[in-house]
């Protein structure tokens, strides 16, 4: 009997698979962004890509929700599928994303990067900031050439410090 696929089944390995595509990277998992949770975001110095796990058990119920979130928050997306989606899924999303099927293989699993992802033509830099922390936001204005504005961040709300660094970039 083949085996069905889970998202705990897929995780860790698809981790180690992104690390070895993209080399040092961040992860992030089940981030909240707009009205969807991306499963893994990976944050490498070109930007921030999402990733949606669509297992054999999974369903297409949310999927056309979760790819108008994803483009409106990462550079990049990609879709990860087990088998059973594989033949359907490229009808589900749009062409700049990128297609990854993955198949138990003896005691692991192989993946098979069956697109590549393009940009996302709708993301939003304001969405983005609005993943960060305030923390995050301050660090990210005292970097910038405005040396007068940290010190007043640490009073401002997280949508002022947003605010701000949409101007300035």
């Amino acid at each position: 009997m083949k085996q069905i696929l889970r998202d705990a089944d897929i995780r860790d390995d698809l981790c180690m698979y992104l690390e070895e595509k993209y080399g040092k990277v961040r992860f992030f998992e089940e981030l909240t962004m707009g009205k969807s949770r991306a499963d893994i975001v990976v944050v490498t110095e070109g930007g921030l890509t999402g990733v949606e796990i669509k297992s054999d058990a999974d369903t297409y119920e949310r999927l056309a929700r979760q790819v108008k979130d994803y483009d409106r928050f990462f550079d990049k997306n990609f879709v990860v599928v087990g088998t059973r989606h594989a033949h359907h899924i490229r009808e589900h999303v749009p062409e700049y994303w990128g297609v990854i099927t993955v198949e138990p293989e003896g005691d692991g699993l192989d993946f098979y990067l069956l697109r590549e992802a393009d940009s996302s033509p709708k993301v939003k830099l304001a969405n983005q900031l609005s993943l960060l922390w305030r923390r995050e936001l301050a660090a990210l204005q005292k970097k910038t050439v405005y040396t007068d504005i940290p010190a007043k961040a640490r009073h401002m709300s997280k949508n002022i410090c947003c605010r701000m660094l949409r101007r300035m970039c």
